[in-house]
């Protein structure tokens, strides 16, 4: 088989998979900021229905909603029970052990959420936020508003993490604590079973 079209596959079903055909660039270098400016300019994805992991780091808009008191200590997707006095949020879209920044678009609050499990199942939804983070952005209120979701860190099916849109905004400290949140939160394990 030509060796340019082994390469071209690879490409190919890299981008396919929702991934990229070059592994991310680490990210504390200039270039993994770089990347992350340029998806924090990009417009907003409004993810499809069904779970669709999405590894890119594009930043997503919908509505969120909070977990019901009767989800309290409930194993979540990823192992762990859910502790509604946590920062943890269910994503059908980000990996698991993503760090994202959820912003109320009703009062321009924001809160950083660690993904930890899977849902919202309701179409229109995007994230479903642990009781403490919900008070934090008044979804308490309503029940459901409006926000937008911008990770920070992303973990990659090689085992890396790449930054997203969240992260252009983000403070240096801010990052390097999303980058050891996410390394501590994921083994090839978790990921590998996302592919």
């Amino acid at each position: 088989m030509p060796k340019r079209y082994v390469l071209f596959m690879v490409g190919a079903i890299g981008l396919l998979s929702g991934g990229s055909a070059l592994a991310a660039p680490p990210p504390d270098s200039p270039e993994a900021k770089k990347e992350a400016e340029h998806l924090g300019r990009l417009p907003p994805v409004t993810p499809r229905g069904g779970i669709h992991v999405d590894h890119s780091g594009r930043k997503e808009r919908g509505k969120a909603s909070y977990y019901a008191p009767h989800f309290a200590n409930r194993k979540m997707a990823n192992g762990n029970r859910m502790n509604p006095n946590s920062n943890i949020a269910a994503s059908k879209t980000l990996p698991l052990g993503s760090v994202a920044k959820v912003t109320n678009l009703e009062n321009g609050k924001t809160a950083t959420v660690k993904v930890e499990d899977r849902g919202p199942f309701v179409p229109g939804r995007v994230v479903d936020l642990a009781p403490k983070v919900a008070q934090e952005l008044d979804v308490k209120q309503k029940g459901v508003v409006p926000v937008e979701v911008k990770p920070v860190t992303v973990p990659q099916p090689d085992g890396g993490v790449k930054l997203g849109a969240g992260a252009a905004d983000a403070s240096p400290q801010e990052v390097r604590q999303a980058v050891e949140t996410t390394r501590s939160l994921t083994g090839r394990g978790v990921e590998t079973a996302e592919k």
